[in-house]
């Protein structure tokens, strides 16, 4: 086993102040890429045109291998593309898909489509998705998915969630080369799920080479049937959807995504965010501030007063000019190179956030513990059920940020209920130098980048031999 340990987190969650530096101008974008929608599972009740999963596809038609990334709580496909074109530059024969679960077909990413090709200015994209709220003159704008016309959403769990990147893998491994499955945060709880899923009698695993964690996985002890109970009580007389930090759907993607367009398109202009009236006094600098500035002072370590989820390490507020400017000395996370990841910049049709994130996932992650049968599985109906005959040639690398310690301890849990031998573990711990969001984000330095390397070289180099061997 390969541990590091030193002293020194679904997704970035930009709120409220995180959008409102909308400035007035747009610059040209080029989309480099889009979503690849194929068939999904059929879920019960939902209506066929949500039956589908998304995949954005990096790297080279060649590549047989691929690394099948899935995003955290409200993060969308996006998040992954910088990290995933940094990957594949340096690791051949690989391709890397990034995940589009099923509920961002609900958004309307026409206008942001048009900001990103320059042919919408900043505050036509603002009215459209935001302005309306507090402006009632603005007539044309987004309209909100109502959530009486969504309900089979309360039915979007684990279990569709597995069963679109079922798919997902099928395709990837269709390709003829190995599959390792990864996850962020969220994403990282629906690895194990996967990996240790019931699919006919076999461990999800079986199909895999390695299994990543980024700063997440499923840890501690399941939920109580009673607890899941509950919760499914709780959900029924609710909305389908998760209100993180409070703030509903689907706002919050959208205060994410408008945000770190904002802090791209026109970053050293004065905020308008600071005079709008909704901005919440615990994110609004001191200091008058540019778009960029408001964007960090709301997501940097130092700064951010919100969920670890929201933060990573990318300089400081600097307050020695007016408007306060943003510094990025000592950053680990270059700030633009965050704020792309969240709008999805060269995407088209897709950001880095999720507007509309399901309730029921968050609920049914609860159930997974280490792929062990429990009665909340039973209420709730997850067959997570294969933890203790996972391969025992599967690859782990699980690498803590914010998690730190209790990321490893998961995933070293996972390894030795189905006796995988240490040597195929990667362990790395940065808690206390790396946030929520460094992993993915960190560049041109990063531990994460560098310790992935060699383990998908060295899956690559299995799958060679298993094929000459075949």
């Amino acid at each position: 086993m390969r541990a590091e340990n030193r002293r020194s987190g679904t997704l970035a969650l930009l709120v409220a102040g995180a959008f409102l530096a909308l400035a007035a101008a747009a610059t040209p974008a080029h989309a480099a890429s889009r979503v690849s929608w194929m068939k999904g599972y059929a879920a019960p009740g939902t209506p066929a045109k949500y039956d589908k999963v998304g995949v954005l596809k990096i790297g080279s038609r060649h590549a047989k291998n691929v690394l099948v990334l899935e995003p955290g709580t409200s993060a969308g496909s996006a998040y992954f593309v910088p990290f995933a074109k940094w990957v594949v530059a340096h690791a051949r024969g690989w391709q890397v898909w990034s995940v589009e679960r099923r509920e961002n077909l609900l958004e309307d990413q026409s206008v942001f489509d048009r900001a990103k090709a320059g042919k919408a200015a900043s505050k036509s994209v603002f009215d459209y998705y935001l302005g309306f709220l507090a402006d009632p003159t603005v007539k044309t704008h987004l309209q909100p998915v109502p959530d009486a016309t969504v309900g089979f959403a309360r039915k979007w769990g684990m279990r569709v969630a597995v069963e679109d990147l079922h798919r997902v893998i099928k395709a990837a491994k269709a390709r003829g080369g190995r599959v390792v499955l990864g996850g962020h945060s969220l994403g990282g709880s629906v690895v194990t799920a996967y990996a240790t899923w019931d699919f006919h009698g076999k461990a999800g695993a079986a199909g895999l080479a390695g299994l990543v964690y980024d700063d997440g996985g499923s840890r501690g002890a399941p939920v109580t049937a009673a607890e899941a109970t509950q919760s499914l009580q709780k959900l029924t007389a609710g909305t389908p959807w998760l209100a993180f930090s409070g703030i509903p759907a689907p706002y919050l993607g959208l205060f994410s995504t408008a945000g770190s367009t904002a802090a791209l398109i026109d970053p050293d202009s004065p905020s308008l965010g600071q005079s709008f009236p909704l901005l919440p006094a615990a994110i609004n600098p001191p200091v008058p501030a540019t778009n960029l500035a408001l964007f960090g002072f709301a997501t940097d370590t130092k700064t951010s007063k919100l969920s670890f989820a929201a933060q990573a390490h990318m300089g400081h507020f600097d307050t020695s000019t007016t408007p306060a400017g943003w510094s990025s000395a000592g950053a680990l996370t270059p700030i633009k190179r965050y704020a792309a990841m969240l709008s999805g910049k060269g995407v088209k049709g897709a950001d880095g956030t999720e507007w509309y994130f399901p309730q029921r996932l968050t609920i049914d992650t609860g159930a997974v513990g280490q792929g062990i049968a429990n009665p909340a599985q039973k209420v709730l109906g997850v067959r997570a059920t294969h933890g203790r005959d996972l391969p025992k040639r599967l690859l782990i690398y699980a690498f803590g940020a914010f998690g730190g310690k209790g990321i490893l301890d998961a995933a070293s849990t996972l390894a030795r209920q189905s006796r995988i031998p240490s040597r195929n573990l990667t362990l790395v711990s940065r808690q206390g130098t790396y946030a929520h969001n460094d992993p993915a984000g960190a560049y041109p330095k990063n531990v994460f980048f560098d310790r992935l390397l060699p383990f998908l070289a060295k899956a690559g180099r299995e799958s060679s031999v298993r094929s000459r061997g075949a």
